[in-house]
C-alpha cells in the first residue's frame, strides 16, 4: 500500500474506535482492520487470523493481484483462515497503468473466484501510481479496468488511492462517486482528506505502521465509516450463524 514521504507521523486506527461518525449519528464503535500482503509474511510466516479476530478486528484486506501475472503468493491462505476465523474478506488488485486493464481485471476477478460469497467485501482497486500516463488517460484505465471487474464479479468495486495522487495524477477527477472510496491519509487529523468530491470515504487506512497481534510485524490499519450500511450487509454477511 501507499507509503508516502514527508507525512505526518502516524496515528493507530485502533484510537479512533467509539469516536467515529458521520454526521450528526452517535459515536459507536467503528469497525477496524488490517491489510496484508506478502510483506506481512516475514520468513514466510504465517498470520494467526484468529489473534487478529481476538484482537477485535472485524474484516481484513489482502492483496490478491499486480499488474498482468503477479499472484500474492499468501493470498489462498490467508483467504481461507481469516473466513474460518469470522473476519469479513476484502481483497485488492494492486493497479499497473503502464499495462492494459482489461487482462488485470480478468487475473483478478479469476484468482479472487469473484468476491460475491458469505464475508466477502466487494473488490478493491489500488491506484497509487501513474504508470506514466496523463490524467485524461489514467481516467480512462481506471474506468476501463473498473467496469470490466463489475462485469466479472457482479459487484461495484471500490477505489483505494491517496489524496495527493488523485489531486495530481486523476486531476481531482469527480467521474469516480458511483465506487466506495477507501483513502489513505495518516496525518492524524478527526478525518481524512477527501478528493475528487465523493461526499464521504468508506474505509479510511489510518497508518502503515500499526500493530496487532497475530500478524508479524507493521502493517496497514483501516476503519470503516458505516457510509454502505453495517458491516455485516456490505460483507454479505446476512445469515450466517457463528462467528468461528
Amino acid at each position: 500500500m501507499v507509503r508516502i514521504a514527508g507525512r505526518a507521523a502516524a496515528v493507530p486506527a485502533l484510537t479512533l474506535t467509539g469516536v467515529l461518525a458521520l454526521g450528526a449519528a452517535p459515536a459507536v464503535a467503528a469497525p477496524t482492520g488490517p491489510d496484508v500482503s506478502s510483506w506481512q509474511h516475514i520468513d514466510g510466516r504465517g498470520i494467526d487470523w484468529f489473534a487478529v479476530k481476538r484482537a477485535g478486528h472485524d474484516f481484513a484486506m489482502v492483496k490478491a493481484t499486480e499488474g498482468l501475472s503477479y499472484i500474492n503468493p499468501y493470498f489462498v491462505p490467508d483467504s481461507l483462515l481469516m473466513r474460518v476465523a469470522g473476519i469479513a474478506r476484502g481483497t485488492y488488485h494492486y493497479a499497473r497503468p503502464n499495462l492494459p486493464p482489461e487482462p488485470q481485471a480478468v487475473l483478478y476477478s479469476a484468482v479472487v473466484l469473484g468476491q460475491n460469497g458469505p464475508l466477502d467485501l466487494p473488490p478493491v482497486l489500488d491506484i497509487e501510481h501513474s504508470g506514466g500516463l496523463a490524467p485524461a488517460a489514467l481516467i480512462d484505465w481506471t474506468h476501463r479496468y473498473l467496469r470490466t471487474v463489475e462485469a466479472l464479479t457482479g459487484r461495484v468495486p471500490i477505489i483505494y488511492t491517496y489524496p495527493n495522487f488523485w489531486r495530481t495524477a486523476m486531476a481531482d477527477s469527480n467521474q469516480f462517486h458511483r465506487y466506495p472510496l477507501w483513502i489513505a491519509d495518516y496525518r492524524g487529523n478527526p478525518a481524512p482528506e477527501v478528493p475528487g468530491g465523493w461526499p464521504t470515504w468508506t474505509f479510511w487506512q489510518t497508518t502503515d505502521s500499526g500493530r496487532v497481534p497475530g500478524i508479524h510485524g507493521n502493517t496497514d490499519l483501516n476503519v470503516y465509516s458505516g457510509a454502505q450500511g453495517d458491516l455485516a450487509g456490505f460483507a454479505n454477511m446476512s445469515g450466517l450463524t457463528g462467528s468461528g
